[in-house]
């Protein structure tokens, strides 16, 4: 078993959104997520927030080495049609999972009082949806 956590503070999302915009965006979120995280056309930088501590508690998971470039958009956070997360792995980070014996993740998050929060657990045994 493994297990990751991140904090991340929505204005620094807010940030790098104002400063960087698309080019921040398409660098660290995949198509499906942008879309599923706009409110009137505009990008809710608290979901963009939770999405991002996911994604990093993920990557604490998935423990690279130095050298290893794991691109944000090959860790992958979706919301099931009742709220629950899943994290979809591609690329270097599904390499890294299948080298670690990773069978199933799991995700858990929250926001308060300006600041997004992400648990993720990591275990061998695959897990049927």
């Amino acid at each position: 078993m493994r297990v990751g956590i991140d904090l991340v503070s929505v204005a620094s999302i807010e940030g790098s959104v104002q400063e960087h915009g698309d080019h921040y965006l398409q660098r660290v979120y995949t198509p499906a997520e942008l879309e599923d995280r706009r409110v009137a056309s505009e990008p809710d930088t608290e979901r963009l927030a939770t999405t991002f501590a996911v994604k990093e508690a993920t990557m604490k998971v998935l423990r690279p080495s130095e050298e290893d470039a794991v691109p944000w958009r090959s860790i992958e956070v979706r919301r099931e049609s009742y709220g629950a997360l899943r994290i979809e792995l591609s690329g270097r980070a599904a390499e890294l999972a299948a080298d670690a014996g990773i069978g199933a993740l799991a995700a858990s998050a929250t926001r308060e009082a300006g600041f997004a929060a992400a648990l993720v657990i990591a275990t061998d045994e695959i897990v049927e949806r």
